[in-house]
């Protein structure tokens, strides 16, 4: 039973570390990993990170290839759209609440001015992966402040897709880290003021401007690049 206990804990652990590589872009689209290089890094034997492999297989991160590891893959194009829609009906209904109580109240106010205010910091360092994650927690921060906690469950669900793909498309551009920071500050005034219609139309061009249409680009993750801890990999798993 000890046994079991541990070995989960150890995956779980993989887990953890594997999928944060990814989502913070040390782990590009593309890069070739071995279970043998994340066991040596989390210091654990390869079966937990078989199992924790498989759990990423099935959340559409990692695509297995017997003998030779596991392959991060990208966002689909279609799914990208299908996030990029489900945002902007979520949000524009929590705006929409959110306005049906007369604006967003202090407390709300006080919660999303200071993502706002952590972003600009991660902008001044130019630290493009933590300005993705707080850029996702700051969309989310939106929809749960409108109390609709059926839509804040869903929502969560989409953190993960949203990360990347705001991690993707600010890769290549560190510049815009401040002109984002500025239109998160735009859409908080039209939640203050319950502006929901206006809320709407900022957060359209926001995401326009962010991700353009969907599928356009090139899948290859941030900056093109297939480098990080899975470059040239190509060992047996």
């Amino acid at each position: 039973m000890a046994d079991q206990v541990e070995r989960a804990s150890a995956a779980n652990r993989v887990y953890a570390v594997t999928k944060e590589l990814i989502l913070n872009g040390e782990l590009p689209t593309g890069s070739l990993i071995s279970e043998g290089e994340i066991a040596a890094r989390v210091e654990v034997s390869r079966t937990p990170v078989r199992e924790a492999f498989l759990r990423l297989e099935a959340e559409e991160l990692l695509a297995l290839h017997p003998k030779r590891g596991a392959v991060v893959v990208p966002v689909p194009p279609g799914e990208a759209a299908d996030v990029l829609d489900l945002r902007q009906a979520l949000e524009h209904s929590a705006a929409e609440r959110i306005a049906r109580g007369g604006g967003l109240g202090p407390d709300g106010q006080e919660r999303l001015r200071t993502l706002i205010a952590r972003q600009r910091e991660l902008a001044d360092a130019g630290d493009v992966a933590g300005f993705a994650a707080a850029d996702e927690a700051f969309h989310c921060g939106i929809v749960e402040t409108s109390a609709n906690r059926l839509a804040t469950r869903f929502y969560a669900t989409l953190g993960d897709r949203q990360r990347r793909m705001g991690l993707i498309a600010l890769a290549p551009r560190p510049s815009r880290l401040h002109v984002v920071a500025d239109e998160h500050e735009m859409l908080l005034g039209h939640l203050v003021t319950g502006a929901s219609d206006a809320f709407a139309e900022t957060l359209r061009a926001h995401l326009l401007a962010a991700h353009g249409a969907p599928g356009a680009g090139s899948d290859a993750g941030p900056g093109g690049a297939r480098s990080g801890l899975g470059s040239g990999l190509g060992s047996e798993a």
